[in-house]
């Protein structure tokens, strides 16, 4: 209870604050959540096209080595 009475006193009593933000930093928040999105979409780019790619070269491996057999099996 007096931790709460505590805490109204200091925050009803402050003053206004005056501080400069300079331009580098909102070039820096900006970067930061370019850099967020980026690693948003990097990481679902990993997640789905390198799995993808590998089936789609795993089925085209599988696909030439039943041709390379069935010309085979053709040739005796």
């Amino acid at each position: 209870m007096t931790e709460s009475i505590f805490i109204s006193i200091i925050f009803s009593n402050l003053s206004a604050l005056f501080a400069y933000i300079g331009p580098g930093m909102g070039g820096g928040v900006i970067a930061a959540i370019f850099g967020i999105i980026a690693a948003f979409f990097l990481g679902l780019w990993g997640i789905l096209y390198y799995p993808i790619k590998r089936a789609f070269k795993n089925k085209k491996k599988k696909n030439t080595l039943s041709k390379n057999k069935n010309n085979s099996n053709n040739r005796r």
